[in-house]
């Protein structure tokens, strides 16, 4: 199909520009817009009805004029350019070089949109992917494959998490190749040199994709943004035989940018002024995650939002929670605590983790180690929160003991270092190193030949 020109713009609403007397004008194609001075942008067509063509500007549309603009319908739908030279590269969010490298030049241009995956032809996830990180590796164990979404606040520290997250990942087995697709929606300057610092000085940029909308480029973009980097992260996998974990941030900004686009066209509005498809899109992102019959490679996926005023239910986290896999929750109450990553595991779950632990693929003692844990640390906090009203000394001395637990359990196994990369030999170690204030008749979650097996052995100190 040969590219068409138009000059029938007849109205110009904030990001969107209406072009008239336009035929057969698909969804999804892209087009070149250039104003009186020459200059061009991309956009892509939203909408298209009775020769009235939608299009959404990945650009400013200032100072466009409605009768000396004119819209060129190229005839195909946002693709990317693919290519193993990729890795170790920087883009923008539209998949433009970043770092001033070349344009990437391959004989594979893929649509953006990506193709559904047919359910029959999933694979059940089942293998253990380490983040080095205790309380994901320890009590929601990320698998590969799994859609687990990291659940944050404002000025809550996700980015440090996400990049030693991105940095550290791994799978077990040396002869399996690992990748990371890292895609960040909506950040500042800062935040995306701090980005590229982290994966640059410890040569973790080597084995991964970096994707990089800022606060200053369009919010159209963001639209493109995790598009592109999913399927960047399906050539890897699919193609090239390659585990890829890939992270996107903030998907809170994302989903503002889709409000956005739903206010120009005037939409009627959902919960809290989002659209009513809110869901469906944030499936199509979150659906592509997941391994494949026959297949070797996989795309895992970590997801990371902002909630607005740490809302639970505020729409995004709550669809989000639809759609994934479980959540893992950054609490505010940990991070003025002074302790890092400050994950909450009482408010996260990981609905995948008993198909990627146990013998063969962590230690036979996971599963029993992380349920003592979690009731510890429960009834700690209820010994907490009773000692406030009526002092420690009124506890008996069986809650007590449990309190003590739950302070090294906050001090020992969530604490950790933002460089401190602990394997889940040390993780489940220093778990057992955390109960070890505990008789053996009070540890009750797991099995006496667990304890039997495990408990005595030399304890870990973890690094600092």
């Amino acid at each position: 199909m040969q590219p068409v020109s138009h000059k029938t713009v007849n109205q110009v609403a904030g990001p969107l520009i209406f072009v008239d007397k336009v035929e057969n004008a698909a969804y999804g194609e892209m087009v070149e817009i250039t104003n009186a001075m020459g200059e061009r942008v991309r956009g892509q067509v939203l909408d298209s009805r009775a020769g009235l063509a939608i299009v959404q500007v990945f650009g400013s549309t200032m100072g466009l004029n409605v009768g000396q603009t004119s819209v060129r319908f190229l005839g195909e739908t946002a693709r990317i350019s693919v290519s193993d030279e990729m890795l170790g590269r920087v883009f923008d969010g539209l998949g433009n070089p970043r770092d001033k490298g070349p344009t990437i030049v391959s004989k594979q241009k893929v649509e953006i949109v990506g193709s559904a995956m047919n359910p029959y032809s999933r694979e059940e996830p089942s293998e253990f992917i380490q983040t080095s990180i205790s309380t994901i590796d320890g009590m929601n164990t990320l698998v590969r494959g799994q859609k687990l979404p990291i659940f944050s606040g404002s000025g809550l520290p996700h980015n440090a998490l996400a990049a030693q997250i991105a940095r550290q990942a791994k799978v077990l087995s040396a002869s399996e190749s690992f990748s990371v697709v890292f895609a960040a929606m909506g950040i500042t300057s800062e935040e995306a040199n701090y980005f590229i610092r982290q994966f640059e000085e410890t040569g973790a940029l080597e084995r991964t994709v970096l994707f990089l909308n800022l606060s200053s480029d369009p919010s159209m973009e963001r639209i493109l943004t995790p598009r592109l980097a999913l399927t960047t992260a399906e050539f890897l996998a699919y193609e090239r035989e390659t585990h890829v974990l890939v992270i996107l941030t903030d998907m809170t900004n994302y989903c503002e940018a889709l409000r956005e686009i739903s206010a120009a066209r005037d939409e009627v509005p959902g919960r809290r002024g989002f659209p009513g498809y809110t869901y469906t899109d944030l499936s199509t992102l979150y659906e592509r995650a997941g391994k494949i019959k026959g297949r070797k490679g996989s795309i895992t996926q970590i997801p990371i939002l902002t909630m607005p005023a740490d809302d639970k239910t505020h729409p995004i986290p709550d669809l989000t929670g639809y759609i994934t896999e479980g959540q893992v929750y950054v609490s505010r109450d940990l991070d003025r605590a002074g302790i890092y990553p400050p994950i909450d595991v009482l408010e996260s779950l990981s609905r995948l983790m008993n198909q990627g632990i146990g013998k063969g693929r962590t230690r036979e003692d996971h599963r029993g180690l992380a349920d003592q844990l979690y009731a510890c640390y429960a009834q700690g906090k209820d010994n907490r929160a009773l000692s406030a009203i009526v002092g420690e000394e009124a506890l008996s001395e069986t809650d007590r003991k449990f309190l003590k637990v739950a302070e090294r359990f906050e001090k020992m196994f969530v604490k950790q270092g933002i460089n401190e990369d602990r394997s889940i030999e040390q993780t489940l170690d220093l778990g057992w190193e955390v109960i070890a204030p505990l008789a053996d008749s009070e540890i009750k979650r797991i099995k006496p030949e667990m304890i039997e097996k495990y408990r005595h052995r030399a304890t870990v100190t973890p690094t600092r």
